[in-house]
């Protein structure tokens, strides 16, 4: 299929199945028992603190490494019951390895992300195979609590809530739970339809019933929830994305969110039947926009460049993720905004920049500029939380456009919690997220027990 440049198929289909294949292959077992023979099992260990789930990181490694498997696995998630995802998905190159040890020492800080892959996929395996799971719910409760929000949050607290004898509904504005874990990152980090199987795995305790295609706002109120339900939790994550304010922007073939780009991508049967275009510019500095432009590379862009306003070292990707788009293939630009979309016939044809510099700390146009020649357009330059889902901030306190929580997760609304990319708790990162569903959990329980 052709559309202006932009087309399908433009790969093998072993192309594709290289360019998509797994980007941090499983360790075996053999490989999993040298790594972890590499840890100093520090006492007070600054990779555990450096884990924002407390992760006891030098007891699951040492586990690997008397052949407990499943008691590694058991350690993590207790800690961090998506412990499968994030050891995917999380910058454990800017999180726990940093703070190795050896990583002081040497620069080779242990693979902590692949063991708490190998002894968490272990474990999963084992769920599947004999359709048990690790924990056991407490007594019943009687309390019945809506988490509004099937991503790492809501998952997380929904799974927390369950083990502590509470029923929980998980509504989802999606058919399909996951929310950015299904929909949001790139498909070479989660082969394998891993996220809904971390779905199933999380659903496995029990007493958790999903309540899909029910979005906050429209088929769902928060003033019903909170007089339905003994509790609530929001983990909604961010619904709107900013624009760049350039004309054209919403009605030019071509031009569009990067994170509608990744969704689709990630949902497609057949990734030969994914259009991209020829030349391929994404804007922005962030980890959807390393995403996107990867992938658009690895679909079959001949060009494409990732456009960032301000330096390597303020984009909020990690290193390595840059590194990873530059061996990719994809050129990044920094210092540049974009100024002007150029189009024919209604599709984007181009799109001009303005250079960019410090000027006593805040960021002005140079003076120069440039024009990239571009078929597609991937805008992802952060997302919004949208007011109007919940009643805007006459009904929840915000802070900094999020909503406003307390160390518990609490909202300013009596029963009412949230977490994740929604909430002001300073992270968006999925283990930030599966953290602050655990502690609202706690929280939550602490509520509904006095």
């Amino acid at each position: 299929m052709q559309d202006n440049g932009i087309r399908s198929g433009r790969l093998s289909a072993e192309a594709y199945a290289s360019g998509f294949a797994d980007i941090h292959p499983p360790l075996d077992r053999h490989e999993a028992f040298v790594e972890a023979d590499r840890c100093y099992f520090c006492f007070d260990a600054p990779c555990q603190k450096a884990c924002p789930t407390s992760i006891d990181i030098p007891l699951f490694i040492r586990q690997i490494s008397t052949g407990n498997d499943l008691g590694a696995a058991q350690t993590i998630l207790e800690s961090n019951i998506l412990g499968g995802m994030c050891a995917r998905v999380c910058p454990t190159e800017t999180l726990c390895e940093e703070a190795c040890v050896r990583e002081a020492a040497e620069g080779k800080p242990v693979k902590i992300g692949l063991l708490q892959r190998h002894a968490t996929d272990v474990a999963l395996q084992k769920a599947e195979e004999t359709q048990t799971h690790p924990f056991t719910r407490a007594p019943a409760t009687g309390k019945t609590i809506a988490v509004v929000g099937a991503g790492p949050a809501g998952l997380s607290a929904a799974h927390r809530l369950s083990l502590l004898g509470h029923n929980v509904d998980l509504y989802d504005a999606h058919d399909k739970l996951g929310g950015l874990n299904e929909f949001g990152i790139a498909a070479y980090k989660a082969t394998d339809h891993f996220a809904q199987r971390e779905v199933n795995f999380v659903l496995g305790i029990g007493g958790i019933t999903p309540k899909p295609g029910q979005k906050l706002g429209e088929t769902l109120k928060l003033k019903a929830l909170r007089k339905h339900y003994d509790a609530v939790f929001l983990g909604i994550g961010l619904a709107s994305v900013n624009k760049l304010g350039l004309s054209g922007e919403n009605r030019l073939k071509g031009v569009e969110d990067a994170i509608e780009f990744i969704a689709r991508l990630r949902q497609a049967q057949d990734l030969s039947s994914v259009p991209v275009g020829k030349r391929v510019v994404v804007i922005g500095g962030g980890m959807t926009a390393i995403d996107a432009a990867v992938q658009a590379k690895r679909l079959g862009a001949m060009e494409v460049t990732l456009v960032y306003r301000r330096g390597a070292e303020a984009m909020k990707a990690s290193k390595y993720e840059q590194d990873l788009a530059k061996i990719s293939g994809v050129t990044i630009r920094h210092w540049a905004q974009p100024a002007k979309l150029h189009s024919k016939d209604g599709t984007v044809t181009g799109i001009s920049f303005d250079e960019t510099t410090l000027v006593k700390g805040k960021l002005e146009p140079s003076g120069e500029c440039f024009k990239l020649a571009a078929d597609m357009v991937l805008t992802a330059i952060g997302q919004v939380l949208v007011e109007d889902d919940f009643g805007g901030a006459e009904v929840l306190a915000l802070k900094n456009g999020k909503i406003s929580v307390d160390e518990t997760r609490a909202t300013s609304l009596k029963g009412v919690w949230a977490g994740g990319d929604c909430a002001a708790t300073g992270e968006d990162l999925t283990v930030a997220a599966v953290e602050d569903g655990k502690q609202a959990a706690l929280s939550i329980d602490q509520f509904l027990r006095a």
